[in-house]
């Protein structure tokens, strides 16, 4: 099988997993729930697809990461570490085969029903933590703990899962010099400065993973990779207000320097104390304390000795300034040579698979949309040398265009394959691709001069006023990431049309360089047909080639 024909639900593997429906997606593959033919038992079945998107030494470094997250798992036996039954290859990759878990993750749960209570959290963060404690003791470290990897069975177990990116005692072959991997938001200081990592990281995701839980935000997101990296390592996140019981923990759990951590047995402790509603004596010791300068004491009504400062008790944090979505224009670019730079530093070469990851977060289960209106943005590309009569021509000879489908060259200087049938049309700047006049439909938009500091920024602008416009509006994601090496944005969403019909859209934006041009790579259809059209959309971003690109 062409694997750019993408993968059908009713396909066997290694003659007894069939795939049945896809359970979720992330920034690295799908997870497909299958039923295993010769025990008659569900499974969940994990795909790599990101390497699909990826230059084949990139993929051949996510490949040998599939295979570590198996033997890392292989390792711990625990109740609450997600069991590899099988390692399988297919397409020339490696499937993984896991126990099925019924139920959502802790990121969709926290979605679905806002913020976790604190007592809840807490037993939630008690059982990770023993899973944790149990891979530490093998000699893995997880690396990646966040709500999207914590399921929440629906018999109220709780479990690990993903260890696509732990670090084996002595085993230090994959991750290559200078290379960041994990979400960002929920990666340890230490490891965003290129330290080396240890079992007081993972508590620090731990941490962030129980802020997130209770507030229903991602304690140190911010609008880009770059800015959420900064407040990791040099900001403290607002003080949270719905964690109760769990406020101290938090802060404890989540100190600057892994030193001055509580170690897993005392925040064991810690855990069960606010588990049944008691605000744990001990964390206190772990909440730092700042100098304050007397007069400021004088100014606030307390007391004091002379000497000119005081020891006072040092909140969470102070809530970090917001972020508004600035332009462009008017801001020197300087700046973003210096953030280019910075991440350069950061993720070395490995930074198109380092930041796939950051796309997951909570509530997110897949990368993301426009629409159909608001996917028309007001870019103005420079014209095209070809003749705007001239249509574009297939070129069935090139490699890797699956049966169904057809490369197309178009006159506006890009590439990409569409499904045989669809035909070109053009609505002032925006270029779009469909079978049926427009039921379902891919739209291309180029801005040579983007306004927008960032795709991300764009996005979030965008999302402002069709919350207002778009009836029914639903947010499914919209996550920062990098497609082909490029910092963008995913967007995934849903709304309903005056006559009724629910529809369904996804979308992927990026900037070319330093600057722009600015793409917008978007796909919309019914939602009654999205599984087609969300497929249709992978084998569409695996085949574009931007103006300049080579095939």
């Amino acid at each position: 099988m062409d694997r750019s024909q993408g993968t059908d639900a009713g396909l066997v593997l290694a003659g007894r997993y069939r795939l049945g429906e896809v359970l979720g997606r992330g920034g690295m593959g799908k997870v497909w729930r299958a039923h295993d033919e010769v025990l008659h038992r569900t499974v969940a079945v994990k795909e790599l697809t990101a390497g699909l998107y990826v230059a084949e030494a990139d993929r051949v470094v996510l490949h040998a990461r599939t295979q570590k997250e198996a033997r890392a798992a292989a390792r711990i036996t625990h109740p609450g570490v997600v069991t590899v039954h099988d390692v399988i290859e297919y397409d020339n990759r490696p499937w993984i085969v896991m126990q099925y878990v019924d139920g959502p993750s802790l990121a969709d749960a926290a979605k679905e029903s806002g913020e976790l209570e604190p007592r809840e959290a807490a037993r939630i963060g008690l059982h990770v933590l023993g899973a944790l404690r149990a891979a530490h003791g093998a000699g893995v470290l997880h690396r990646d703990v966040k709500p999207g990897n914590v399921l929440l069975a629906r018999d109220g177990r709780v479990l690990l899962t993903d260890f696509g990116i732990a670090a084996i005692e002595g085993d230090s072959t994959i991750t290559r010099t200078g290379e960041l991997v994990g979400s960002i938001d929920y990666l340890a200081p230490e490891r965003v400065r290129g330290g080396d990592p240890g079992p007081a990281s993972d508590l620090w995701s731990l941490g962030a993973t129980l802020y997130t839980a209770v507030e229903g935000r991602s304690p140190f997101r911010r609008t880009s990779p770059i800015s959420t990296m900064q407040a990791v390592v040099a900001e403290e996140p607002s003080a949270p207000t719905r964690a109760g019981a769990l406020t101290s923990v938090i802060t404890a759990l989540l100190r600057k320097d892994p030193a001055d951590r509580p170690s897993a047995e005392e925040t064991e402790r810690m855990l069960l104390e606010a588990m049944e509603g008691r605000r744990p004596r001990a964390a206190q010791a772990y909440v730092p304390t700042q100098q304050v300068p007397q007069e400021m004491l004088h100014a606030t009504g307390s007391g004091g000795t002379s000497g000119g400062t005081a020891q006072l008790p040092h909140p969470a944090a102070a809530p970090a300034p917001g972020s508004a979505p600035a332009t462009r224009r008017g801001r020197g670019r300087w700046r973003t040579a210096m953030l280019v730079v910075a991440l350069a530093a950061l993720l070395g070469g490995g930074a198109g698979i380092a930041a796939m990851k950051y796309r997951d977060h909570p509530g997110s289960s897949s990368a993301s949309g426009g629409t159909a209106t608001p996917g028309a943005r007001s870019p103005d590309p420079a014209p095209h040398k070809s003749s705007p009569k001239s249509s574009p021509k297939p070129d069935p000879t090139l490699k890797g265009v699956p049966d169904g489908w057809q490369r197309v060259h178009d006159r506006e200087g890009f590439s990409l394959l569409v499904p045989d049938g669809w035909q070109r049309r053009q609505t002032k700047t925006n270029i779009d691709y469909t079978p049926d006049n427009g039921k379902h439909y891919l739209r291309i938009s180029i801005d040579q001069q983007p306004d927008f500091e960032s795709s991300y920024l764009h996005m979030k602008n965008m999302e402002l006023s069709l919350r207002e416009r778009l009836p029914a509006y639903q947010g499914l994601g919209l996550e920062s990431n990098f497609y082909r090496d490029h910092p963008g944005s995913l967007w995934e969403f849903t709304w309903t049309e005056k006559n009724g019909e629910s529809r369904h859209a996804i979308d992927q934006m990026y900037y070319g360089g330093d600057g722009g041009p600015e793409y917008a790579l978007y796909m919309t259809g019914p939602a009654a047909d999205w599984d087609t059209t969300r497929d249709r959309f992978d084998t569409m971003l695996r085949g574009w080639r931007a103006p300049g690109d080579t095939d």
